[in-house]
């Protein structure tokens, strides 16, 4: 056997393999016996048909097989000992394509592929490169505004006689036009009017009232589709916005007090006790929120830093013919559309990929369990704050999510670029800087 590459370029080159019948008739030779063994043909027993039988029959399929198999795996061997790193899978070169073998066990084989090369470049990242971590500060704007929202999402529901901005209104809402006019009745949150005069033209109503509105001016498309019950698309088209809106009934979901119900319904019994621990526990959780933000930011500037800073050409031909070679049902449209996001997603992979090679940094199986149980814990608490899953429970249910290769898949990249990003904050300068959340939201823009 004989295995060679050629560059074609920087970042294209072929393989070939040359296979003769001593390369591969040992192989092929074990797969008919196997076959054999297993075969269950008429006239012969289990396991009893002779391997002549099986070659004469299913030889040429054994064959193509087992060559196949084993350019596969001698590329995979090649490409491993030589440290080439390539982009996706080695392709049959075109060249290939009219090439005719007998497949007669005594044939000569020559097989050519294309290969992508990923690009040389250096890892932008050392010691001198500088970055900010903030640590954001709950300022009292949105230390009050989650209290408000914690506060409603345990009150209780009233219908009042007069309605007031912030108010759920169930209401009749009708077109204004002749002929096939819309007319839906739904409930209209009028917290997510955007248009103040219309939003202030709600307030003060009461039951079999009629109100004038704008639906384009009062919601945004997403918000309209779900009020009248139709497609976004179709909320885009609307020929005619103006509504007339008839109160049906007044909803309004008043703020639970600060008692101690209250406290227990969001802590454990008795851990909070007065309104200034209840301040001070939420001004905590919401503090352990921004850290998240932050280290995001952080991830995002390193991101956006190496993508800047490298300069890299990609294999494009190549990697567009691998992609509809192994999507065959990608349109020409879609690949072209997707193809720059694909290449962006790709140089960051390899940046992080030579970080991981270059360090030596590991990815362990227990990371990814406790990253698994990590993403479910805090799944649970979103849809119930007052639930505690043992970690047991956790366990179990982090085992039935990774038993999916492609949330398994997923997890383990992320515990990847986790992994990536430590090491990297332990590898550049970073400079804290305290920042109260609404400055930090300017950042953000």
């Amino acid at each position: 056997m004989n295995i060679s590459h050629q560059k074609v370029d920087d970042v294209n080159a072929s393989i070939k393999v040359e296979l003769t019948p001593e390369d591969y008739n040992p192989s092929v030779d074990k797969a008919i016996k196997e076959q054999a063994k297993k075969a269950k043909l008429p006239g012969f027993r289990p396991g009893m048909v002779p391997v002549g039988h099986i070659k004469r029959t299913y030889g040429k399929s054994i064959l193509f097989d087992e060559v196949n198999k084993l350019v596969n795996d001698k590329i995979s061997e090649y490409i491993a000992e030589n440290k080439i790193e390539v982009l996706g899978q080695p392709l049959p070169a075109e060249s290939d394509a009219d090439t005719n073998y007998n497949w007669d066990f005594t044939d000569t084989f020559s097989f050519n592929y294309e290969i992508g090369i990923a690009p040389e470049f250096e890892v932008p990242f050392s010691a001198s490169t500088e970055f900010v971590a903030y640590d954001i500060k709950a300022d009292e704007e949105t230390l009050t505004e989650r209290i408000k929202n914690l506060r409603r999402s345990y009150g209780k529901m009233t219908n009042p006689e007069v309605s007031e901005e912030g108010d759920v209104l169930y209401a009749t809402l009708t077109q204004q036009k002749d002929e096939s006019p819309i007319e839906k009745t739904t409930s209209v949150r009028t917290d997510i009017i955007e248009d103040a005069k219309t939003k202030k033209a709600l307030a003060g109503l009461k039951k079999d009232d009629v109100a004038k509105l704008d639906v384009k001016k009062s919601f945004k498309v997403a918000d309209l589709a779900r009020i009248l019950g139709i497609t976004e698309e179709e909320a885009t088209a609307l020929d005619v916005t103006k509504f007339e809106l008839k109160v049906n009934n007044i909803n309004r979901l008043e703020e639970s007090d600060l008692d101690q119900e209250f406290f227990d319904k969001l802590f454990p019994a008795g851990e909070v006790t007065t309104e200034e621990q209840f301040t001070a526990k939420v001004k905590e959780e919401v503090e352990n929120l921004f850290k998240q933000n932050a280290d995001q930011k952080l991830r995002n500037d390193m991101y956006t830093y190496g993508m800047d800073k490298v300069e890299a050409t990609f294999p494009e031909n190549f990697l567009k013919k691998w992609l509809k070679a192994t999507n065959p049902s990608i349109s020409e449209k879609d690949l072209e559309e997707g193809f720059a996001d694909f290449l962006s997603n790709l140089k960051w992979t390899i940046i992080e990929n030579r970080i991981v090679t270059a360090n030596s940094l590991e990815v362990k199986y227990e990371e990814v369990v406790n990253l698994a149980k990590e993403r479910i814990y805090s799944q649970i608490k979103m849809y119930n704050i007052n639930e505690e899953p043992t970690d047991d429970q956790l366990n179990q249910y982090a085992m039935q999510l990774l038993q999916d290769r492609e949330q398994a898949n997923r997890l383990f990249e992320e515990a990847k670029a986790l992994k990536v990003f430590d090491h990297l904050k332990n590898t550049v300068k970073v400079t804290a800087k305290e920042i109260t959340f609404v400055e930090f939201e300017k950042l953000e823009k």
